[in-house]
């Protein structure tokens, strides 16, 4: 096998791989940080959506954490808040 033949090889083995990886999904890791195809745009509005997500299950998980600790009467005060404000 001479050097051209070799570098064409190299060439096929490297492009067929970046072709299996595109079909499969699997991204390139950039700077440490995982590097998806697809514009950034795309990334920082799923980014949002999930920092939305979060902060909507923090207030949750704090409502039902004080619905945990505090006494009955409170505790029948919190569920009355939390029907009105399901009622449109």
């Amino acid at each position: 096998m001479n050097s051209y033949e070799m570098v064409i090889g190299i060439v096929l083995i490297v492009t067929i791989g970046g072709i299996v990886r595109a079909k499969l999904g699997v991204g390139h890791r950039h700077r440490g940080e995982r590097f998806v195809g697809g514009g950034a745009g795309a990334n920082d509005a799923e980014a949002d959506r999930l920092r939305d997500e979060v902060k909507q299950l923090k207030e949750r998980v704090a409502v039902l954490e004080r619905l945990a600790t505090d006494s009955t009467s409170a505790l029948d005060r919190e569920f009355e808040k939390l029907k009105q404000i399901d009622r449109p």
